[in-house]
């Protein structure tokens, strides 16, 4: 579980946002917004004041429900964080639109897995969502972390159709239509990153039978976004983990319209009794 203070970290403690004044926007260099997004991430590590311009001062809507709503919530958890002692590391970013999802490294009070989401809307950052869990003290059965593997995107002409594709399995996972999962992968062959769970189905299915025998069990219950660019594929859900109101991020790499590798983190879903803000976990625009 990830204390509040520790999840809010990724709500992007900028160190100077509170103190130092922010460039005009007329005196940044000109970068696409998944290199903003990466600028931005690593400015929690390195107290860079510069990227804090991306960001709308009058409208950044937080979904971390760790954080308190706008740039005032930032300031805030600026005081939650030890000086120097964050390790930001930005492994793949990906633009799908007007958003921007990155999967990062974190080391922040212990390492964690960090996917982040921003929503740009007229050249600047104005909402966010993101979903950590700690990193995994050793490989999965396979050997994996839960975080290497291929970084760029290719079959970039298939953007629609693997979100597509992705939307599908989802709604049949959902439906409890057990008959069509194998029609979705290649065969047995498939990569598994979750820390718990071996490679190809074999290893899913094995996986999710020890979890659920553990008291775990994986359920879902909405999906609240689909992203992606080229082959990986980003899918945002709602759902339980071990009977706790949970938050899913399921990223996929599509190899010829089958899934063919899958990252994860699960991040409990505080009471809303605990929540800082008012716009939920979810929250997207469709």
């Amino acid at each position: 579980m990830i204390r509040p203070v520790f999840a809010a970290v990724s709500a992007f403690a900028l160190v100077a946002c509170a103190t130092s004044p922010q460039p005009s926007p007329e005196k940044l260099p000109m970068a696409n917004h998944t290199q903003q997004v990466v600028e931005l991430l690593k400015s929690i590590e390195t107290g860079d004041s510069k990227p804090i311009a991306y960001i709308n001062p009058d409208k950044y809507v937080q979904h971390n429900l760790a954080v308190a709503d706008g740039l005032p919530g930032l300031r805030a958890l600026f005081q939650a964080l030890p000086k120097g002692s964050t390790k930001v590391n930005t492994v793949r970013v990906f633009q799908d639109g007007d958003y921007v999802f990155a999967h990062t490294e974190y080391d922040f009070f212990g390492p964690k897995i960090g996917f982040d989401i921003f929503r740009f809307e007229d050249g600047k950052i104005v909402e966010h969502w993101d979903n950590l869990q700690e990193t995994a003290a050793k490989p999965s059965p396979s050997g994996h972390t839960m975080i290497d593997g291929p970084t760029a995107a290719t079959d970039l002409d298939k953007t629609e159709a693997n979100k597509a594709l992705m939307q599908t399995y989802m709604d049949d996972l959902l439906q409890g239509r057990r008959d069509k999962f194998a029609s979705y992968f290649d065969g047995n062959n498939y990569i598994q990153h979750s820390p718990l769970v071996a490679d190809n189905l074999t290893g899913l299915f094995a996986g999710l039978r020890a979890l659920a025998q553990q008291g775990l069990a994986v359920k879902y219950d909405r999906v609240h976004k689909v992203l992606g660019e080229g082959n990986f594929v980003l899918v945002v859900a709602e759902g339980s983990f071990g009977g706790r109101p949970s938050s899913y991020y399921d990223f996929y790499r599509i190899r010829n319209g089958k899934i063919a590798e899958h990252w994860d983190t699960i991040e409990p879903i505080p009471p809303r009794t605990e929540w800082k803000n008012s716009n939920g976990k979810f929250g997207f625009s469709q």
